[in-house]
């Protein structure tokens, strides 16, 4: 049987336009996912389904108004790029390049429908989370083990846990901090943002705290830091339960009344800008610093399709 290969690159989603109705589909799906939240169905379904959506649909389809681009959201736009450039670079080794969404269009599903009928026999699947939890990475599993269990045959599966401690992926975002430094000053702190999950996970045995840990050490390291230029923070939570701290919303309040009058934000778990980091991040956070007193607030925009950022992704694969 002749060997063919190709790469499915997985990001998290996105609504099709920044309505209320797109946006409660795609609301939907991502937390209906267990992986996501895990709380029994008989208690969660009717908060999602009476509260959550009816209120949140609305409010957040104002928010991807406020960051997307002319046709499409950011990650979708990056993502695609982000495909179509690996693609080329793995041209020669003939080796098929495309992406999915765990929640959303293209599904995963559906791609792996179409290697099948393309003959397929080595996939590598790369989840676009540098760190890995069970509510991003292990969702993306889920879906495209669900997808072979309905086939007689499935290909070689070579499937990428995580790349929080890469060489390529450090050196990566330092020279990404680097550069914008350059272009645009330093400030007086870098905060590393990551997106929270619920304490609990981690002691149920997510490993996703211990790897963001461990990228902002190495980060550190690299930059050269001291204690006082830097910050680990977790942005994003929900709901009453606890989540990972410190909570950014909290930090900055915090850092500006205790006279820290600059910042560089910076979140290394995302692959692509998004509304957690253009809208969140870039916006929502750079209000809350200022007025608290702080004076300067610069987002450090995601490695997205740059090219160093492909490098990463073509080297995972061939390690593989």
């Amino acid at each position: 049987m002749e060997k063919k290969s190709a790469v499915l690159l997985v990001n998290l989603g996105t609504p099709e336009q920044p309505t209320t109705q797109s946006v409660r589909s795609f609301l939907r799906d991502f937390l209906s996912d267990k992986r996501v939240v895990d709380l029994a169905r008989i208690i969660w379904i009717p908060i999602l389904y009476l509260a959550i959506l009816p209120i949140r649909s609305k409010r957040v389809a104002k928010l991807y108004k406020s960051i997307w681009f002319e046709n499409e959201s950011p990650l979708r736009f990056y993502t695609r790029s982000q495909s179509a450039k690996l693609a080329a670079q793995l041209e020669q080794q003939n080796i098929r390049v495309d992406y999915a969404m765990t929640y959303g269009e293209p599904a995963i599903d559906a791609k792996i429908k179409e290697f099948t009928a393309q003959g397929i026999t080595d996939l590598t699947v790369l989840p676009l989370y540098p760190q890995y939890s069970v509510s991003t990475t292990a969702a993306v599993f889920d879906q495209v083990s669900a997808a072979y269990q309905k086939q007689v045959n499935f290909p070689a599966l070579n499937f990428i846990h995580d790349y929080h401690d890469h060489p390529l992926y450090i050196a990566a975002l330092v020279t990404s901090i680097k550069a914008f430094w350059n272009e645009n000053g330093r400030s007086e702190c870098l905060l590393f943002s990551f997106h929270g999950i619920p304490k609990r996970y981690v002691s149920l045995g997510d490993v996703y705290q211990q790897h963001c840990e461990r990228t902002v050490a190495l980060l550190v390291a690299e930059l050269g830091l001291m204690e006082q230029q830097y910050r680990l923070c977790y942005q994003s939570r929900v709901g009453r339960e606890e989540w990972l701290k410190p909570y950014l919303d909290e930090t900055l309040p915090k850092i500006a009344k205790a006279g820290v009058r600059s910042v560089d934000v910076i979140s290394p778990a995302f692959a692509c800008d998004c509304i957690e980091t253009l809208e969140e991040l870039a916006m929502e956070n750079k209000e809350l610093f200022l007025e608290n007193g702080g004076k300067q607030y610069h987002y450090i925009p995601c490695l997205n399709d740059n090219d160093a950022h492909i490098e990463l992704f073509k080297t995972l694969v061939m390690e593989k």
